[in-house]
This record gives C-alpha cells, sequence and structure tokens, in this order.
C-alpha cells in the first residue's frame, strides 16, 4: 500500500480507543469509568462508537463476568502499546527524562557565600539530580518529607531529624586590603578605633553570631566602641561591605575563603580568629532520606572537607 493510501486512511476516536483499552485491560467498564474519570455510560458509549469502526463486538458476556472477544484481544495490546509510546513521548515534550528533583533549605548568607558558588560542580557531577533551594531560616520539616536535606546554623539539638556538623562557624575580622594601608593603616587590633565596624544584626533573618564585642573582649582590647558601625541582617551584606572597603566585618572562615585566596579581602591580625560553640548542621531524615539526599548530604560534606586545608591557614 502507498503512503499517500496510509495518510488517507481514518482513525477512530481517540476517546473511544482510550475507554476500550482501559477497559480492556480491567476487564469492567465501572473501573475503566473510575480511571478516565467518567460515567460507565460514557464508557459503554465510546465502545459501542469504536464497534462501528471496527464492524463487530469487542466484548462478550461469559456467565456473569466480560470477556473479550477475538476482535478485541487483538485489538487490546496494540492500544496498550501505543499509549505507551504516547506517555514517552509526553515525557520527552514536557520535561527532561531520569531527573530527579531534591529539596534543600539553607540559610540565605550560606547559600550565598558558601553553597552556591560550588553548586556548578554538584550539577557536573550528578545531571540526574535537579536541586531546588531554598534560601531561609524558618523552621523546616525534614521529618514530614517537605524538604529532603536543611542545613542550619546553631548549637544543635534538633528534634526528630539526624544531624550532623557540617563545619564549625567561628568568625574571622576582613577588611579590603586598601584598609592595611592609608591615612589610618589596619595592623594590630587597636586600630579598630579609627575604622568602621560591620556588624550583623541579632533576631533577623540569620541567628546571632559571635559580635565585635565579644571579640574586642577576648582579645583584651579597650577603646574602641564595640556598638558603633553600620548594620546588616544578613552576613552575606556584612562581607560585601567590607569587601568595598567600608570598614571590617566579622565572618565565618569558610564563607570568605575564595576572596582571601583572591586577595579581594585579607584578614588583618594574625591571630585573629574567634571560636564558638555554633556550626552549621545538615539535618536529613533520621534514615538518611532518598538516594538522592544522601547523594547530596556525601557531597557536602566532601567540599567541606576539601576547605578545610584552606581555612585552617587563615
Amino acid at each position: 500500500m502507498s503512503d499517500a493510501g496510509d495518510a488517507g486512511r481514518r482513525l477512530p476516536p481517540l476517546n473511544s480507543l482510550k475507554a476500550f483499552e482501559a477497559a480492556g485491560r480491567r476487564l469492567s467498564i465501572s473501573l475503566a469509568a473510575r480511571e478516565l474519570g467518567v460515567t460507565p455510560g460514557a464508557v459503554s458509549q465510546q465502545i459501542k462508537v469504536l464497534e462501528d469502526h471496527a464492524g463487530g463486538p469487542l466484548f462478550r458476556r461469559d456467565g456473569g463476568a466480560v470477556a473479550l472477544t477475538e476482535l478485541g484481544a487483538r485489538l487490546q495490546p496494540v492500544l496498550r502499546d501505543a499509549f505507551e509510546q504516547l506517555k514517552r513521548a509526553a515525557d520527552i515534550v514536557y520535561g527532561p527524562t531520569g531527573r530527579r528533583s531534591l529539596a534543600v533549605s539553607v540559610p540565605p548568607s550560606f547559600a550565598a557565600r558558601w553553597l552556591a558558588p560550588r553548586m556548578v560542580r554538584f550539577s557536573a557531577d550528578h545531571p540526574e539530580i535537579e536541586v531546588w533551594i531554598s534560601a531561609d531560616m524558618q523552621p523546616t520539616d525534614v521529618a514530614g518529607g517537605r524538604v529532603d536535606v536543611a542545613v542550619r546554623y546553631g548549637v544543635g539539638g534538633y528534634p526528630g531529624v539526624r544531624s550532623d556538623i557540617l563545619f564549625e562557624a567561628g568568625v574571622v575580622p576582613v577588611c579590603s586590603p586598601a584598609l592595611l594601608t592609608g591615612r589610618w593603616p589596619l595592623h594590630k587590633p587597636a586600630d579598630l578605633a579609627r575604622h568602621t565596624l560591620i556588624h550583623v544584626g541579632n533576631g533577623h533573618v540569620e541567628e546571632p553570631r559571635p559580635d565585635w564585642a565579644a571579640w574586642l573582649k577576648a582579645r583584651g582590647v579597650t577603646g574602641v566602641d564595640a556598638s558603633a558601625g553600620s548594620r546588616y541582617d544578613q552576613t552575606a551584606f556584612a562581607i560585601e561591605d567590607a569587601a568595598n572597603g567600608r570598614g571590617v566585618a566579622l565572618a565565618p572562615r569558610a564563607f570568605v575563603a575564595a576572596d582571601l585566596a583572591s586577595g579581594r579581602l585579607v584578614t588583618p591580625f594574625a591571630d585573629g580568629y574567634l571560636p564558638t560553640d555554633m556550626a552549621y548542621h545538615v539535618l536529613t531524615r533520621r534514615n538518611g532520606g532518598r538516594e538522592e539526599a544522601r547523594t547530596f548530604v556525601a557531597w557536602l560534606r566532601r567540599e567541606a572537607d576539601a576547605d578545610d586545608g584552606t581555612v585552617d591557614e587563615l
């Protein structure tokens, strides 16, 4: 038969084919109707339309049961395979196949200063996992399944989930290298009296972290107003302000490792690091969660371990 003859052949209505395929697979008009979301009468009507096209009955009564006729038995598996192929075509049209989603919740500054610059490596290593990142500090339902992985800053003790320390969160003073020279060069902690202290405000987006009052007290520095200066509600903003030369900020070492390595930021004091009992914790379900979550957490730990050598030099 020619291609022109195939193209001119009429096809039965799609609704009648769908109704028959479902009824033939289930051998039940009522179950097919429930699957398709229509009434049993509508399914019967569509099957009658298809029988008119086929020129014969597709079902027969065998006692109290419904069975396929010879014609119906030949048609049903062909339609089943055809609809499976259509489903595969829909997967290609409406979205990439094989990709698995992962919901992750992290603090805003962690997202901006640590996670986001590294995500290109995770995507390259695991193109099959699509990560959806929510940057917030709100309570997160990891145990209930709304989020697969969360990172939180605090002392630990998160109920109902597995909690592991990703990295500790002590702070170090950082500033632009321009502040090391000029009219008031910054060389020793007492020199901070002539520079702007950049603060991260407590009780807003991020949880409290060591502040300038604690840092100055630990070093026995007097004559510096620990409350003066500029304030931000996120560490990422404070770091950018410092990089732009406006003053000196306190930041977790892991957040500034890349800028210190490039020279965009400097640590003005050799012994500036202030430890704390706070840390960044990775939260997952107690059983570790889905395979995608375990893969992502293992990657986070490798990235944090790779940072250890760098931040220890700061």
